[in-house]
């Protein structure tokens, strides 16, 4: 269980986050070839956030849900 602090976390556009997996939602966590990217949050879609990352050259967009990401310090 997350504390409430994680729980309302918000995260704007523009802000750099780090996919972290948690494998306690593991039906919700997105493929594992992401784990540990950093991206930058572009916008949101329900309880998800859209995330864009770079995988290689290649510009993907990630729809992650909140127990997956971590902020970063920038």
């Amino acid at each position: 269980m997350y504390g409430l602090s994680k729980l309302i976390q918000k995260y704007e556009p523009g802000q750099k986050v780090a996919i972290c997996i948690d494998p306690t939602y593991i039906s919700s966590a997105p493929h594992k070839r992401y784990q540990g990217l950093s991206g930058t949050v572009v916008g949101r879609r329900g309880r998800a956030y859209i995330i864009e990352v770079y995988t290689g050259r290649k510009k993907r967009k990630l729809m992650v849900n909140l127990e997956h990401l971590k902020p970063l310090a920038s």
